[in-house]
């Protein structure tokens, strides 16, 4: 390894201690002028003694350059106390000396520590040579075990990441139990709170029956006798019986609409559309309605569902109509593509989907209760101003989410509403993530 270039010694390196011991104090002056411009930080010592009493509290020396002659402790010698501690003997020691020894005692000062010899006097060019091959091996040391610490400190790491990686792994199939575990549970109790809102829903139709068909005996039998208060009161009570009786034959409609008992039938929604139209035909004519029907798809559905879904719907637009104008809605059909969808699994881009759209020109509704009005009992408007129990919506939302399908409302107060059905074509699904329909 030749000598290197002064910019490369000193520039990206840790700091270089040499320490010079030589009983002479113009010999470590020359060591010092000739080794000062490689940026070395230099100490020194007078004899070898004065050496191991800065070895005591300093271990961190690069090198140390020794003269062979001191009186008292001589190189060898203190190279050899220096070679048995264990924090000394990695420094490596250049021997100075002016004699020629013989091969056994060169290799005696090998034996204790030393790794060259330099003779007097003293070449300036050899010696910064000879002291930058060494402190080119310390700084290639020093790399190596900072690189070794880093390795061992990422090491720890990947481990420690790999740990935390098996238990969050371990947590997540934990939680995957538990989350199972947990929806069976709630199927189970819904499938327990649907039959107990039929059955608790069917049995209470009686009583009500009997409160609603005596209200009307006394109303007939004893209306004078009643009083005005009286027949108020009267009246008041089967009103209320009445809209109990509606509230349970809507949570009655919406329990039959999460079951699972009708099939699936490709049905001809024309013929379902008319039906429902047939069945309103005295509220349609009593608002003054008039409607637009476009053409509708043949699709596999449960036609007695879609039959309420429409019918909810219809009621719904002839319901919230403008006082000073007659309510005109339009039903009509379009056949899109998956990737016209928001929010659709890209793997259904490319299937085919039918919307369909119930709109009216109604008092409409802030668009901010979009997705509120399809929840059970939730109302927009008060009881005394619009009859209605806030289930019918619900219960589209339901019978359409059975078809795999999504129900969304548009809507601006004054300005009607719109309601649209997306269903697939065939038996895919819609939207995976509940994502807006646009």
């Amino acid at each position: 390894m030749g000598f290197l270039p002064e910019e490369h010694i000193t520039r990206h390196r840790p700091e270089i201690k040499l320490l010079v011991v030589d009983d002479r104090e113009d010999n470590l002056f020359s060591i010092e002028t000739i080794l000062d411009k490689d940026g070395y930080t230099i100490r020194k010592a007078n004899s070898g003694r004065a050496a191991l009493k800065i070895l005591l509290k300093e271990h961190d020396f690069t090198l140390i350059l020794m003269d062979v002659q001191m009186p008292g402790l001589n190189g060898f010698e203190t190279a050899t106390l220096i070679s048995e501690r264990d924090k000394l003997k990695h420094i490596p020691i250049i021997f100075i000396t002016a004699h020629d020894y013989g091969e056994e005692n060169i290799f005696k000062g090998y034996q204790m520590g030393g790794v060259d010899y330099i003779y007097k006097p003293i070449n300036p060019e050899l010696l910064r040579a000879k002291v930058a091959v060494f402190v080119e091996l310390y700084t290639k040391n020093h790399q190596l075990m900072a690189q070794e610490q880093k390795l061992v400190a990422a090491n720890h790491e990947l481990e420690r990441e790999v740990e935390e990686r098996i238990k969050s792994e371990e947590q997540v199939k934990s939680l995957n139990l538990q989350l199972m575990q947990n929806i069976n549970q709630l199927k189970s109790t819904n499938e327990e709170l649907e039959r107990f809102a039929y059955v608790a829903s069917h049995d209470l139709q009686e009583p009500l029956r009997k409160i609603i068909i005596f209200g009307d005996r006394l109303t007939d039998k004893y209306n004078t006798v009643l009083g005005t208060e009286g027949q108020d009161f009267l009246g008041r009570m089967v009103n209320a019986s009445k809209r109990m009786q509606m509230l349970i034959k809507n949570l009655l409609a919406f329990s039959r609409s999460t079951a699972n008992g009708d099939s699936v039938v490709d049905t001809d929604m024309n013929v379902v559309l008319e039906n429902v139209l047939s069945d309103l035909e005295e509220q349609i004519e009593l608002k003054k309605a008039t409607l637009s029907i476009g053409e509708l798809p043949t699709l596999p559905i449960v036609p007695s569902q879609f039959r309420q879904l429409f019918q909810n719907l219809i009621i719904n637009a002839l319901k919230f109509c403008k006082e000073d104008c007659p309510p005109h809605i339009a039903i009509y059909a379009e056949k899109i593509r998956g990737i016209q969808i928001a929010g659709i699994n890209s793997s259904a881009f490319n299937e085919e989907f039918y919307r369909i759209y119930v709109k009216d020109n109604g008092i409409g509704f802030d668009s901010q209760y979009s997705d509120q009005i399809f929840t059970v009992f939730k109302r927009l408007h008060s009881f005394d101003k619009y009859e209605g129990t806030g289930i019918g919506l619900s219960i589209c939302k339901k019978i359409v989410e059975k078809h795999n399908g999504v129900i969304a409302a548009e809507s601006r107060v004054g300005e009607g509403a719109t309601f649209i059905i997306t269903l697939p074509a065939g038996k895919a699904e819609v939207v995976r993530d509940k994502a807006t329909v646009q």
